[in-house]
């Protein structure tokens, strides 16, 4: 199978878990990248944070004509993450393909046990103070720098917990956060992501945005509850065989 042909494909299914879960669907990029199409893992989260950038920008155009954008509690949020997402951006380069890849695997088995958990879809809890609510955007902003992940299997429990959003609330502003983020952590790393292979990234990222509304349109046919238990055992198993890479 050709490497353009893997590129599509990959895209797509990254897309469409995006589409219809809401957020989590960016995990699988970096694995794609490695396994599939011989990236570096430096050069995977490089590459995965273009990838996001594109796409959660557009969902959020998709959100903010919705109105579940709620754009001065994400923007509160996004900027506490924007410094150390540049950091991050900045430091991942340097550190070792296997650190990297381990700590990506762990980020992926967090985020499937996540998605295993059920989601309450009622009122948000009550705002905590700011302190709180700019120490966790940091913490988002550093792990998407890093690991290049968009992060909203994270960002969207914070919003909702942290910041006292509703769960529709949550999803939209999340994508506000990333894309910030996401940003900021790809300027970090403007001079590595000169080198990428964009013949097979260009169509990675398009496949992926075309596939996020057809995600959302499955969504609409098949219970969440059943998509995201499914993404959630995939993604369990990709990040074991990358934990079993790493020791073996």
């Amino acid at each position: 199978m050709s490497v353009l042909i893997l590129a599509l494909a990959a895209g797509a299914v990254t897309g469409l878990a995006l589409g219809a879960l809401g957020g989590g669907g960016s995990v699988l990029t970096v694995p794609a990248l490695i396994y599939l199409l011989g990236f570096t893992p430096s050069a995977a989260t490089t590459a995965s944070l273009v990838i996001v950038t594109v796409t959660s920008a557009t969902a959020l155009s998709a959100h903010a004509r919705q109105g579940t954008v709620r754009w001065r509690a994400g923007a509160l949020f996004a900027a506490a993450g924007l410094i150390p997402a540049a950091l991050g951006g900045a430091v991942s380069g340097r550190l070792p393909p296997a650190l990297l890849t381990g700590a990506f695997s762990l980020i992926a088995g967090l985020a499937a046990f996540r998605m295993l958990r059920p989601a309450a879809d009622g009122p948000g809890a009550a705002p905590a103070g700011t302190g709180r609510i700019t120490g966790t955007g940091a913490g988002l902003g550093a792990v998407t720098g890093v690991l290049g992940v968009g992060g909203g299997f994270l960002a969207v429990p914070a919003l909702v917990n942290v910041v006292g959003l509703r769960m529709r609330a949550a999803v939209g502003t999340s994508l506000l956060v990333i894309t910030a983020n996401s940003l900021a952590a790809l300027l970090a790393r403007a001079g590595t992501a000169q080198s990428l292979d964009w013949a097979v990234v260009a169509p990675f990222a398009g496949a992926a945005v075309l596939g996020a509304w057809d995600g959302k349109r499955l969504a609409a046919r098949v219970s969440g509850g059943t998509l995201q238990r499914i993404f959630a055992w995939a993604l369990l198993a990709v990040a074991g065989l990358m934990l079993l890479d790493v020791v073996l």
